[in-house]
Formats: structure tokens, C-alpha cells, sequence
């Protein structure tokens, strides 16, 4: 059963997506797919991705107006098969019209871990989503979220 909250969490100027679900696999098989860069490939973007603290990564996407479409992140935070953060800051200060298209965001991803059952609580708190400069963003990330943790859950099934 998967729960997704989007809410208001730091100011009134900033918002916060949620996504939570219980998925099969036990946090060791989660953990390696959501740490395993040919992985996370298959379930999010084309990465660069190691899991050391303090290494720069890129996530690759389409590009969006004067946006390239890379992700630049920074792994901030591992506690093995427990919790992974890194930043997200994409977009360009060009596309900040009136849409929000492709406009500047900088951001933190955490991913939190915890044994239930023979499956794992999989916990993701994307924060940072600037009201309205990142409306669009946050309006598109926020269900589409959701749709990966379904996709990673299956990367991890044969991880």
C-alpha cells in the first residue's frame, strides 16, 4: 500500500513531496537497487552515480528551454540499508516564467529504510520545492514519485 503525502512542510514558501509504500523486498535487495548505478538507471535516469560520501553525480534527462537536462547531485548522507541523501539542483534561472518550466531547483532527495515483515518500508522525502518559482516541478515530480518507488520495487525484485 503505497501512501503519497504532498505537503507544506518547512514554510509557506516551500513544499515538500512524500512518498511512502511498502514493498517485498527485503531493505538489502531496496538498498542495492536504489545504490547501483546501472540500476538506478533502469528505474530513474542515466547516472553516474557511487555511493560515497561527498561524490558529485549527474542524473541525465530531456532537456527543457535553456535547461540541458542534467541533474547535478551530491551524495550527502549514507547509513547503509538504512537511509541515502543526496542533493538535487537542476533547471536554469532563464526558465523561471511565468509556466515555471524548466526553472532552477535546488533540492534534497532522501531515501529512508526499515525492515517490516519480509519487506521494507521505503520512505522518500523530496524536499525544497520553491512556491511558485518550482510549482510546475513539484506538480509533475510529485506523481511521478510515485511511480518510481513501483518501478525501483520491481528493479529490486531481480536485484
Amino acid at each position: 500500500m503505497m501512501s503519497q503525502a504532498k505537503s507544506p512542510t518547512k514554510s509557506a514558501a516551500t513544499r515538500d513531496i512524500v512518498v511512502e509504500d511498502v514493498v517485498p523486498q527485503p531493505p538489502e535487495k531496496v538498498w542495492k537497487a536504489l545504490t547501483t548505478a546501472e540500476l538506478i538507471g533502469r528505474w530513474l535516469m542515466p547516472n553516474d552515480f557511487e555511493l560515497v560520501v561527498g561524490k558529485r553525480f549527474t542524473f541525465k534527462t530531456r532537456p527543457i528551454g535553456d535547461w540541458d537536462g542534467v541533474v547535478q547531485c551530491e551524495v550527502l548522507e549514507i547509513v547503509p540499508h538504512r537511509r541515502l541523501v543526496y542533493s538535487w539542483k537542476g533547471g536554469s534561472d532563464s526558465n523561471n516564467s511565468d509556466s515555471n518550466y524548466g526553472s532552477k531547483l535546488d533540492s534534497v532527495v532522501t531515501w529512508t529504510l526499515q525492515p517490516e515483515g519480509r519487506g521494507t518500508r521505503l520512505r522518500l522525502v523530496h524536499t525544497g520545492f520553491r512556491s511558485p518559482q518550482n510549482d510546475f516541478a513539484y506538480d509533475a515530480m510529485s506523481p511521478g514519485w510515485g511511480r518510481i518507488v513501483g518501478r525501483l520495487s520491481e528493479i529490486a525484485e531481480a536485484a
